[in-house]
């Protein structure tokens, strides 16, 4: 009964949220569980202060929102720590009250930390005007569903700037991302500096970005770092598996007995460095061999003050052998009494850049509404096993920061539909639905803090909620990717070919997937997707004046974890896909990438749109017409493993910053 209680407030807090934020019309991400405007507003100027946790961390966000603090003055903020919020069902330690009011800024919580959530929401909630800092005026009760809500970052195999990390760390603890997960050692090399064994770092044993390793200065400077930003952070360092480079070094298996011992005088060195609850121990996608490694390396970490993470699937734990699981692949499963992360259909470098971010958006986490003792939150991978050298392209080309805000609200939130269930990655196209509205209100949200917090930043998305399309039945090609059907001849709204009837439905985004990456396990466009089929799609494009522009298209989004072979010169891709602009064809660019052996080790080139200039195209005064011809063969081919009937195609600005404004997007062409 209790429960059905908690979940009963949540929803109506959730309902109450919606309506509000909307009708204010603010760009708080996330959106908090409840927020009442009070249609006023706090100016930052002269304030005095009063609080008994974070002083320094208050006077600096009085001082970065263009105030000053005085002993006296007709403005105050005033922070309060409780024994307890009692109207948050759970997770108290992040929850927070907030009021603003024109002359008082009140915080109260439980936690520093949750003050330091608080903090944040006062950020976004704050605006220049006149060279005045305003800060809207509210009431807020917010915590978070989840208290886990992470990302993590392989830098085993590709190696990030220690700077780049500090960016990423400090930039989502604004949208509350409180958990860094970094993976430390794989096959490639081992990325953490020994002291006892400084062969582990030498050049010769790394096959990837050769010399490039973190430091235990940098190690420490980096949980103090987190700590700083109240972000749990998770050091992983593979084992049994993943581990030829340990293997190269020391010649010796991890889980033969010399392996062992060196693992235990290098798992001593670790805890040592790093001040922090949990190791992370991996245990996934390996054979093993000694029955006694996983339970004597567990025991060997806690014996040392530490809990212990591990990959499900995995080593097989009873109850209490492990401190936390995180589920990797859809066979991963929760067990009660370990708390889960779920990782599942979480891996961002198998992302496109449009389509899985509505799937992620919508979805669930672990089909829960919220969190609970089993069930700890989300962390979102990047697993770059395919060499990305630059790293700008790392973040940009697995559009880490709109997916990362995307689960920052949703784990946040909570709630969601079906796990990438039922609407998958497709937008309803029913506008005034409860799931177009609420991913169109984030996805403006999301697009302010793109102008106004991501500058210069790897951002690549553009609004994509107003680009609409008609998408026929798939016609069957017999395995002629060339074949040609009536949709290039003539549009219809239905087409009768060799007797068959075929009908013509809308979708809407810049990017569909008519199959995914994943097969039917993601639900997409076609609720059946055959192979060798041929679909078409089409839109009309108002433009207000005759212009120059740019364009994304994309038929195959290069996962940066695939060693897939670049398209062949002049075509876009394996499938024969093609473009028209106003019956002109649009070819692709020349690909940079010419090899034609599979080799994870030659880095992607321009392969992924995103990633190369757009393609120069004009739009002529009036309604332009933009037709896609969509063929797929096998689902399984030799120079692509995973093969993705999908398109990418929207108008940006020549300099690929921005969606061009005032175009029109639409199935039927109107006066």
């Amino acid at each position: 009964m209790k429960n059905i209680r908690t979940l009963l407030i949540f929803f109506f807090i959730n309902l109450c949220t919606i309506s509000a934020v909307w009708a204010g019309g603010n760009h708080l991400l996330p959106l908090p569980q409840k927020y009442v405007p009070l249609h006023t507003y706090f100016s930052l100027d002269k304030v005095s202060l009063s609080t008994p946790v974070l002083q320094q961390e208050w006077e600096d966000l009085v001082s970065e929102m263009g105030g000053t603090i005085a002993a006296k003055a007709s403005c105050s903020i005033e922070v309060k720590l409780l024994t307890s919020l009692p109207e948050v069902p759970l997770n108290q330690d992040e929850a927070y009250k907030l009021e603003v009011t024109k002359r008082h800024i009140t915080v109260e919580a439980v936690t520093e930390r949750g003050v330091y959530m608080a903090m944040q929401t006062l950020r976004q909630l704050s605006e220049k005007k006149n060279k005045k800092t305003l800060i809207q005026g509210c009431e807020i009760l917010d915590w978070p569903a989840f208290r886990i809500r992470g990302f993590m970052q392989d830098v085993g195999r590709s190696y990030l700037s220690f700077e780049e990390l500090k960016r990423e760390i400090a930039t989502l603890s604004r949208f509350k991302i409180n958990t860094f997960h970094w993976h430390l050692t794989e096959n490639q090399a081992w990325r953490l500096e020994s002291k006892i064994f400084p062969m582990l770092n030498d050049s010769s044993n790394m096959t990837r970005m050769a010399g490039k390793y973190y430091t235990l200065k940098e190690a420490r400077e980096l949980a103090d770092f987190c700590k700083k930003h109240q972000v749990l952070l998770i050091p992983e360092i593979d084992m049994p598996g993943h581990s030829a480079a340990f293997i190269r070094t020391f010649r010796h298996d991890m889980q033969s007995p010399e392996g062992m011992r060196i693992l235990k005088l290098l798992m001593d060195e670790i805890c040592e460095t790093f001040d922090v609850p949990y190791i992370h121990i991996g245990t996934d996608e390996v054979k093993f061999t000694n029955p006694d490694f996983v339970p004597e390396m567990v025991a060997h970490i806690r014996a040392k003050g530490k809990k212990v993470i591990s990959w499900n699937p995995g080593w097989h734990y009873k109850p209490g052998e492990i401190d936390m699981m995180q589920l990797w692949s859809y066979r991963g499963k929760a067990q009660e009494g370990t708390p889960a992360i779920d990782s599942r259909f979480h891996y961002l470098n198998h992302f496109d850049t449009f389509g899985d971010i509505i799937g992620l958006y919508n979805s669930r986490i672990y089909n829960a509404d919220m969190g609970s003792d089993d069930l700890a939150g989300v962390i979102m991978g990047i697993w770059n096993d395919r060499l990305v050298d630059k790293e700008w392209n790392m973040i940009l080309e697995n559009n880490f920061y709109p997916n990362m805000l995307a689960i920052a609200e949703r784990s946040w939130r909570g709630g969601g539909s079906e796990y990438f269930d039922k609407q998958g990655t497709i937008l309803p196209t029913d506008e005034k639905s409860e799931i177009f509205l609420n991913f169109e209100d984030f996805e403006r949200r999301m697009l302010w803090y793109k102008e106004h917090q991501f500058k210069g930043y790897p951002f690549a998305y553009v609004k994509q909620t107003n680009v609409k399309w008609n998408i026929t039945d798939a016609f069957p090609n017999d395995g002629d990717l060339s074949k040609v059907f009536p949709p290039e001849k003539e549009l219809s709204d239905s087409y009768t070919y060799e007797g068959n009837r075929y009908e013509v439905r809308p979708a809407i985004g810049a990017g569909i997937y008519l199959r995914h990456v994943w097969g039917k396990i993601i639900p997409t466009f076609y609720k059946d997707p055959q192979e060798n089929h041929t679909a078409y799609a089409y839109t009309y494009v108002y433009s207000p004046k005759a212009q120059d522009v740019g364009l994304w298209a994309e038929f195959q989004n290069y996962g940066r974890s695939e060693n897939d072979l670049p398209p062949l010169q002049g075509k876009w891709d394996y499938k024969g896909s093609r473009i028209w602009l106003n019956d002109q064809e649009i070819l692709p660019p020349v690909w940079t990438a010419t090899h034609r052996v599979k080799n994870s080790e030659i880095a992607l080139g321009n392969e992924n749109c995103v990633a190369r200039p757009p393609i120069p195209v004009h739009l002529n005064k009036g309604w332009n017409k933009v037709l896609l011809k969509l063929p797929v063969g096998r689902f399984k081919m030799d120079e692509v493993r995973l093969v993705k009937w999908m398109f990418t195609t929207v108008f940006i600005t020549p300099d690929g910053e921005k969606a061009v404004e005032g175009l029109i997007y639409s199935p039927e062409k109107t006066k």
